[in-house]
This record gives C-alpha cells, structure tokens and sequence, in this order.
C-alpha cells in the first residue's frame, strides 16, 4: 500500500513533466550564418569581429552639441516613446496582478434579514463573515500565467527601447538632412550670384555684337531657374524643421544647428556579428518575448486539462446557526475543500489548445521574420555607405572637370569659338554635380545612422 502511496505521485510528476506544464522558454535554434552580405565581397562573406558600434552611446557616435541637444529633448518629449513608457508601466501593473495570484482571496460578505412566521414577532439574523479563497496550483496554470506576464513586460520593455532607437536615428536623419539642404541653398546663392553676373555679360556682348538676343534670354532663364530653385530648398527645410519640431513634440521653429562640414561620424563601421543583434535588436527581443508569451499561454491550455483545487474558508461571527437562534456574536468557521476535473468542456479546452499551438507557431514566424529584416537592414546599410563612399571619391572628379569645363567654355566664349549653349550647359552641369556631391554626403551619414540603428544602438 506503502508503495502506491510513492508511485502515484511519481507517475503524475513524470505526466506533467511530459506536458512541458513546468518547463520555462527557451530560445529556439536560430541560425544567423551570413546574414550579413558584404558590400565589396562578390562571395557575399562579410569577415566581421565582435566589435559592434551598437555597444556605443550615442553620445559618441552623434558628436555634434546641436544634435545631441535635440536628441536629449526628443527621448525627454516625444509621444511615441512617452506611450511606450506608460506600456511598460501597464505590465508591471498585469505581472503584479498574476504574482498575487498565488495568495488567497479574502472578502467581506456581511448578511443580514428578519422573518416572520405566522404573524409572529419577527426574529433578527445576521452574519459577519470573512470568506476566503485559495486556488492551490498543483498544476501550473498560475504559474505559467505569471511567467506570460512577465514576458509580457519584457516585450513592452524592449518596445520602449526600439522606440527610443527609432527616435535617436530619427532626429539624427533630420538633423543632417537640414544639414544637407542647408549647403544646397549656400551652393545655389552663391551660383545665383555669378549667373546674375553672367546675365550681365552676356548683355554686354550683345552690345558688342559677339552674341545675339537668344544668347541673352537664355542666360536670363536659367538665373531664373536657380532662383525658383532657391524658393523650393527654403521650402524643404521649413518643412523638415516643422517635421524634427512634431518629432519634439513641440511647436514648428527653427532648429538651431551645425555646418555639414563639421560633422564627424565613424568611418570605420563595425557591425559585430550576426547573432549579436539576438541581445541588441530591440524589435527582435519583442519578437521573442511575445514567442515566449506564446510558449507560455500553451502550457496554461495543458493545464487546464488537470484539475483545479480550490479550498473555501469562512471565519466570521452570526447569531443564527440553522435552524437555532443563538447568542449574538457567536463565533462560526467552516473550511472546505473542492477539486474540479474538467468533462463535458474537454472539446473546448482541445479548442484553445489547438489555438495556442497554433498562435505559438506564429509567432515563431515573425521571430525568425525579425532575425531576417534585422539582417537585411544591416546589409543595406553597409552597402548604402559604401554606394556613398564610391559616389563621393567620382563626383569630386566630375565636379572638378566640370569646374574647367566651366572656366574654358567662358574663355572660349569670349574668343568667339564657343557658343552661349554650351556655357550654359556646362554651368548647369555644375550646379547639378555641386548639389549630387552633396546628396552623396548625406546619403553617407544616413548610412551611419542607419547601420547605427539597424545593429539596435541608441539604447544606452
């Protein structure tokens, strides 16, 4: 009898063990072999080390006071981030509740009537009790509700981070996109300048009969032009700035800024890695938590297949005890004791099992679908800094030959041996080259901040 008594509840530890009931999350196989692409490796291999400017504050990476500024004033104001705080704080609300759960449930439940029979004197009753519950979780279902909120929180929490990474990189993209325009509008000043000046000469030689009226109207059309361009960039940079000032969740202003001359950012990009964005890709970890969330919610379906036990107490004072009228203020306590095995709601506790598989296996999906993107971001970045880096080393020759193309056209103009068509496309070739050069720039410091946020910093 002795050993029955041993083997029952060996037997029940083996099922549940079996069901996983007890079994905590763990991470499943993933495989991150060459999720990066090299930009320059036609194996597509990129050779990389555990050096990750993802470990960076972004202080040191973003240098510039001006935009460290506005970066300490959005993770301070912006509204996406403010609400993803107030999500964290409604988990730890949800994980507080479930740990409570372990405890008993006490209540107040006083009653009181009078009756009368017959036209008698009617007789007073009442009771003061305190009813208590207790769901003893031999089974696991709390347990695992605790552990799904506690994922729940670690998912909200690594949402407040990819927000607060998507601020970063936000402001800074708009901070060097001003930037940028703002060397646009400086080149095209400084061109409509010498273009008024050659509107000009080109009237002056008319005078002198070396060109005709078309040369002139011509020449007086494309100063035209850079000055209708010229509005167009003050448009741009008004809308950015109202743009960073939403982002700040203030109202539309200036920004106060740098020079794009004076940034300095990493030239030497470090991407670690790829398991490293596991532990630095904050929508990655949203990813797994609510995986693990997942994971958690099938095991609480299992466990409802077992029964529940639940003990009832009451512990109070009445002055009625059946059919007896007793002294009032007498004592009275009752303990009880249930267990309920689920029968007739088997088919609908299949049903949600069912669903919870299933909804664990999608979620498995979108965690293996966010180790891909976070690679793929990755790859572009590195390929957008170096489709910059190209781009930049041949504009500046182009802008260099363009600039003699400039220089000798005019010459040649005034000898007589050249046209005003050609000055003028030679001075719109410029102009072009100046502003791309430019945009090469800044399409080199967007890949910084973009690489910055695709390996998940701005964290710290």
């Amino acid at each position: 009898m002795k050993i029955k008594i041993l083997l029952y509840p060996l037997c029940m530890a083996l099922l549940l063990s079996s069901c996983h009931i007890y079994k905590q999350y763990s991470r499943p196989e993933v495989d991150t072999q060459g999720l990066y692409r090299d930009p320059v490796s036609t194996t597509d291999t990129l050779v990389s080390d555990t050096s990750n400017m993802a470990n960076l504050p972004w202080e040191q990476v973003f240098t510039d006071p001006d935009l460290q500024v506005l970066i300490r004033l959005g993770l301070e104001r912006n509204t996406d981030l403010q609400a993803a705080l107030l999500r964290v704080k409604e988990a730890q609300a949800s994980l507080m509740t479930s740990r409570l759960s372990y405890l008993p449930s006490l209540s107040l439940a006083p009653q009181g009537g009078v009756s009368s029979f017959d036209k008698s004197h009617g007789s007073w009753s009442w009771s003061l009790p305190v009813v208590g519950s207790w769901e003893i979780d031999l089974f696991g279902k709390i347990l695992n509700t605790k552990r799904a909120a506690k994922a729940a929180l670690l998912q909200s929490e690594a949402y407040q981070q990819a927000v607060q990474t998507q601020v970063v990189a936000a402001i800074a993209n708009y901070y060097y996109m001003l930037l940028m325009l703002d060397k646009q509008l400086e080149i095209t000043e400084e061109t409509s300048v010498l273009w008024k000046k050659n509107v000009e000469t080109m009237r002056a030689m008319k005078e002198a009969a070396m060109v005709n009226e078309a040369g002139v109207v011509q020449s007086e059309a494309n100063y035209y032009m850079v000055l209708a361009s010229m509005a167009d960039l003050k448009n741009q940079i008004r809308e950015t700035e109202n743009s960073l000032s939403l982002l700040l969740r203030q109202a539309p202003q200036k920004i106060a800024r740098g020079r794009i001359e004076d940034q300095q950012l990493p030239t030497v990009l470090q991407a670690g890695v790829p398991i490293q964005l596991l532990g630095n890709r904050p929508d990655v970890k949203v990813a797994e938590m609510a995986l693990a969330g997942t994971y958690y919610n099938t095991n609480e379906a299992r466990a409802a297949f077992y029964p529940q036990i639940t003990i009832n107490g009451t512990y109070g004072w009445t002055n009625q005890a059946g059919n007896l009228i007793t002294n009032p203020g007498k004592m009275i306590a009752s303990v009880i004791g249930s267990l309920t095995q689920p029968l007739f709601y088997r088919g609908a506790n299949i049903a949600r099992l069912k669903i919870a598989k299933a909804q664990q296996q999608e979620a498995l999906l979108s965690f293996e679908q966010a180790i891909l993107n976070a690679g793929s971001e990755v790859s572009n970045a590195l390929n957008l800094y170096q489709t910059a880096q190209d781009k930049i080393v041949q504009r500046e020759k182009q802008i260099e030959s363009l600039e003699k193309s400039v220089e000798y056209t005019q010459e040649l103009l005034t000898l007589g041996t050249s046209t005003y068509l050609e000055v003028l496309t030679a001075q719109q070739s410029l102009l072009s080259a100046q502003l791309s050069g430019i945009a090469d720039e800044f399409q080199r410091m967007q890949a910084v901040v973009n690489l910055y946020h695709a390996l998940g910093g701005g964290v710290k």
